[in-house]
Formats: C-alpha cells, structure tokens, sequence
C-alpha cells in the first residue's frame, strides 16, 4: 500500500512530466495529398532569398542537408526529385511573468500536512525573447509546385553555439515528418 506521500511524489512526477511536454513545440506540415512522395529519392536546395542574416541562412542550409541524408535522401544538383527551399524570421516575444504556484503535502510520523506557496521570477536582463521560425518547402521541380510544407519555431537569447544547436534540433524535427506518412 502507497503512502499519502509516494502517491504525492508520483502525481508530481506525472504532472511534471506532462508539463514538459506541453511546452516543447510541434512541427507543423502540409502536403498535396495526390503526390507519390515514395518516388523522392534526389534533392538539391534552391538559394535562399537574401537576408540581412547570412550566418542563420547557411545554419538552417547545412542542417536541411544534413537532416535530409540521415533520412536516406541524397543531395544532388542536377535533375534531383525534388528542390528544397526555406525562410525564416525573428521575432520579439514578450517574455512570461515567471509567477508559478506549487503545492505540497507530506506526512511526519503519524501527522500529516499540506501547504501551498507562490513564487515570482523576477526578469534579469531584457523582458523579451527572440523566436525564430524556420518553414521548409518541397517543391516539384517538373511543375515547380509546392508539394509539402512544414514549420517550427524556437526561443533563443544570444546567438553562437547554442542557438545553432537549436537550429540543427528544430529543421530535423520539421524534416522528421517529410515525407508524410500517406497510407
């Protein structure tokens, strides 16, 4: 029989566990639902358009070529199956207020109890944060359609190796879903 507080300690556990995954984002995709993607062998990626930051560009270039041949897809410049294109923008978000209420219960000997607190981050620095959103496009180069399309976004407050981190973990996790499971 569980104890007031191994059953305390297992709904917490749960609870945060829930909670972390609520947090992490989901890659969003859309797709011409009459393509044959099991015919996608071959890519190659079409240049960007210019932008004012050329060391995010050729991050989120490298990982979509890195992504797509651990995927079993191979880069190839002339007469690929198809061309993969990008885009990307940064955004200020406000940061969240920090304010989280918690609560406990535990038992000491034979009496037991139960308490409630609140806590208040207080913001160090800037009170926003940069998002980037990352969209990825497969495009057919016989018609020059879109064929599939998928985006994500990540939370970043300096640049350098942890926002390319970032940026290699979110363009895999849009390209985790191409090509889409049609059966």
């Amino acid at each position: 029989m569980k104890t007031l507080l191994q059953r305390t300690f297992t709904s917490i556990a749960a609870t945060s566990l829930l909670l972390l995954t609520a947090c992490s984002s989901t890659p969003k995709n859309d797709y011409d639902v009459n393509y044959d993607f099991s015919q996608l062998k071959t890519f190659s990626q079409l240049a960007p358009a210019t932008n004012n930051d050329p060391l995010s560009a050729n991050r989120i270039q490298q990982a979509i070529a890195s992504a797509l041949v651990n995927q079993g897809f191979s880069a190839q410049e002339q007469t690929a199956d198809f061309h993969v294109s990008y885009s990307f923008k940064v955004e200020n978000k406000p940061k969240d207020s920090g304010f989280s209420i918690g609560l406990g219960t535990g038992t000491w000997g034979s009496s037991g109890g139960a308490s409630i607190g609140t806590s208040v981050d207080v913001p160090v620095g800037s009170d926003t944060a940069k998002v980037q959103t990352i969209q990825i496009d497969i495009i057919d180069p016989s018609s020059n359609q879109l064929i599939w399309r998928g985006s994500d976004k990540f939370t970043f407050d300096e640049g350098g190796a942890a926002k390319a981190d970032e940026t290699n973990i979110t363009v895999a996790k849009i390209l985790a879903q191409f090509p889409p499971n049609t059966n």
